[in-house]
């Protein structure tokens, strides 16, 4: 079967046209939600979705209370059953601040968390709000450790939701086209809301 030059160079152009459709996984080059607003966030979220980062973290059951205080400080409570020694089940309270180190990108903040006991960790991790309609959903995202080239070598993203029952079709696909974009499409595992935090 012969093949001419124009052949190749049509399959080619497919393959380099592929490659350019990707989404880059360099991190500083995730887009985030434009001209966030911090008093539309407010209120309760139910995280639907999740990618764990490395080691412990909240299981299921979980959700996220959102205020912003007088001086523009968003603070958060959150609320989930998590797993010890492998076995043991237990409901856990975190509390976390948010500053914003570039006031032209609102949407990319630090988190400084806190557990509230002694068995949970506490420390700091960006909290990238990657998109919401404030209404319905929100995405997003922290990378803990990069690596050389740029993309995330330890990085988790939770899908929150209003409503813990879920999300309509409509935001499923605009949820799964982030995942996409942030390079984690097929890593996210579902909560489980059953109520079974509240204590």
């Amino acid at each position: 079967m012969k093949h001419t030059p124009c052949t190749f160079l049509v399959i080619l152009l497919s393959i380099i046209d592929d490659c350019l459709a990707q989404p880059s996984c360099v991190v500083e080059s995730f887009s985030v939600k434009e001209n966030f607003d911090p008093k539309k966030y407010e209120g309760k979220w139910y995280a639907l979705a999740k990618k764990d980062p490395e080691g412990i973290f909240l299981q299921d059951n979980i959700s996220a209370e959102y205020t912003i205080e007088d001086d523009g400080t968003m603070i958060a409570t959150s609320k989930g059953r998590m797993k010890l020694f492998g076995f043991w089940m237990i409901c856990a309270d975190m509390a976390a601040q948010y500053s914003v180190p570039d006031p032209s990108t609102p949407a990319k903040m630090f988190m400084n968390y806190q557990g509230l006991a002694s068995y949970l960790s506490s420390g700091g991790d960006n909290y990238w709000v990657i998109d919401t309609d404030y209404n319905n959903y929100a995405i997003t995202y922290a990378c803990r450790t990069l690596k050389e080239d740029g993309s995330c070598d330890d990085g988790y993203s939770i899908i929150f939701s209003r409503n813990p029952r879920g999300l309509p079709p409509a935001i499923q696909r605009i949820v799964l086209q982030k995942q996409e974009e942030i390079c984690m499409s097929g890593q996210f595992q579902p909560v489980l809301q059953s109520g079974k935090s509240k204590y």
